[in-house]
């Protein structure tokens, strides 16, 4: 049986799209599978920081625009389609989607990852209801208002700095007693007035009627308190998009595929690139990293 497509790659974020226009640009067949919009967890940021080396562009959506059009140029083939589960076992694999199978001789896993839930009461009943997981997108929504942001990593800090502009102000909780983002962005958050910083506590439940009216907190002595917001916000790590994947792929203690150094995964002529990836950095340079090594290889294989 003669394949589709020399390469699938499954995931249309940076890492795909890159690695997509590589290998089109060597002269495969390519095909990208997206259930999504493009871009991943990038189109939702106004300002990139830091921007991918080489590159002038300012805005997330901008970025990821020019390589959907550097891809589409290479001859890549986009299919808007979720995939349910692939069969690698042979020389030809199989990306089963809702739309039919598809067929190639190499597969590139590159899905990207998803912010995590906190796992509370009363999160899933608000979302789009003043639970969020984008300042950049609904910021403008909470002006004059107090929103909450749990975490203490870079989105955290980057996002509460988002929301500082429209907010009347911004309370950043963070289960630890120090946050552990990039220090030039801590030294921002602690210039900012309108934020305002709670260590050693947790969000434990939302409340509200028809929208979100407040977060019971837990402290680390025990105490409890009610604060009155309007919005909540949390970002406390990634988990991969990789429920699709067959269990002889092999994958870390968190979910993240596990790949050899080339980047291939247990299963020959499947990889994987970007954040879906165990070990994969968390800048864009590192997902463009990927998916440059990722396409050497590929390309290797495939002669």
């Amino acid at each position: 049986m003669a394949a589709n497509y020399d390469v699938i790659v499954i995931g249309e974020g940076v890492a795909g799209l890159t690695a997509a226009g590589e290998l089109a640009g060597a002269g495969l067949k390519v095909a990208t599978l997206e259930a999504q919009l493009f871009g991943g967890l990038v189109i939702n940021i106004n300002e990139l920081e830091p921007r991918p080396t080489g590159s002038d562009m300012a805005g997330g959506a901008e970025f990821a625009s020019s390589l959907v059009e550097a891809a589409a140029n290479a001859g890549v083939t986009s299919i808007n389609e979720p995939v349910n589960s692939i069969d690698a076992t042979g020389d030809i694999k199989k990306v089963v989607t809702d739309g039919g199978t598809h067929t190639a001789r190499a597969i590139v896993v590159a899905s990207g990852a998803r912010l995590k839930r906190l796992g509370i009461p009363g999160e899933m009943e608000f979302e789009g209801k003043g639970v969020s997981q984008c300042a950049d997108c609904d910021g403008p929504m909470y002006q004059n208002e107090t929103a909450v942001v749990v975490g203490g990593g870079d989105s955290a800090l980057q996002e509460a700095l988002v929301l500082a502009q429209y907010c009347k102000d911004v309370r950043l909780v963070h289960r630890a007693n120090a946050f552990t983002g990039a220090t030039h962005l801590q030294e921002l958050v602690n210039a900012q007035a309108k934020i305002l910083k709670t260590f050693n506590a947790e969000v434990t439940a939302v409340k509200g009627g028809q929208m979100v009216e407040g977060v019971s907190l837990k402290h680390a002595d025990g105490r409890t308190e009610d604060l009155a917001c309007a919005g909540l916000f949390a970002y406390v790590g990634l988990e991969p998009n990789a429920d699709y994947l067959p269990a002889a792929i092999q994958r870390d203690a968190k979910g993240f595929v596990v790949t050899n150094d080339k980047l291939e995964t247990a299963v020959p002529g499947v990889w994987a690139a970007g954040a879906v990836r165990a070990g994969c950095g968390g800048l864009l340079d590192d997902a463009i990293a990927d998916a440059k090594k990722v396409a050497a290889g590929v390309r290797a294989q495939l002669g």
